[in-house]
């Protein structure tokens, strides 16, 4: 596994750096094929200390983010958050196997930002099922996802309600 740790408004520290990569070296023993992973640790204003980190693990990636007023329990933060998610994954994964159902594959990177853009993504749109779109959006941790629907080959969103549930936003033909 690639871990990189990278600093916004913070020096990263070689006992950052290693602490980071033991905490998230762990997850090796739970799923053994993640690639990379990419631990961002920043501070905003001066009691904001925030550590971020995207996991891809056979192309789908696992992101988690907490904010604390220390990096060391940021980082510790953020850990339990991927670790719950992991498990989430690999319990997806196994109903996946016992249904013959093809895992979602998902690839996202940062680009330059244009004027006026504050952040910008790319992400490769791969054909699956609104379920799958629904997986995925947990897996990262978002209210939102943008994906190409295997049933009609249009760009879907699906989206979390105030309530709970989910929603499907689909064009009109």
């Amino acid at each position: 596994m690639n871990i990189v740790v990278s600093g916004r408004h913070l020096e990263i520290t070689q006992a950052l750096r290693s602490y980071s990569e033991e905490k998230i070296g762990r997850f090796e023993k739970y799923v053994s094929n993640i690639t990379e992973a990419l631990v961002t640790l920043s501070v905003e204003k001066k009691y904001r200390q925030k550590a971020e980190v995207l996991l891809r693990v056979n192309g789908v990636m696992i992101q988690a983010e907490s904010i604390t007023e220390d990096i060391y329990s940021a980082i510790d933060e953020v850990t339990e958050k991927l670790e719950k998610q992991i498990k989430k994954y690999k319990e997806k994964m196994k109903d996946f196997r016992k249904s013959d159902k093809k895992p979602m594959t998902e690839a996202a990177a940062s680009a330059e930002p244009v004027a006026g853009i504050i952040k910008r993504k790319k992400f490769a749109m791969k054909p699956m099922s609104p379920e799958e779109a629904v997986d995925q959006m947990e897996l990262m941790d978002k209210d939102f996802f943008i994906f190409a629907n295997s049933s009609s080959g249009d760009f879907n969103v699906v989206y979390r309600r105030k309530d709970g549930d989910f929603g499907l936003i689909e064009p009109v033909k």
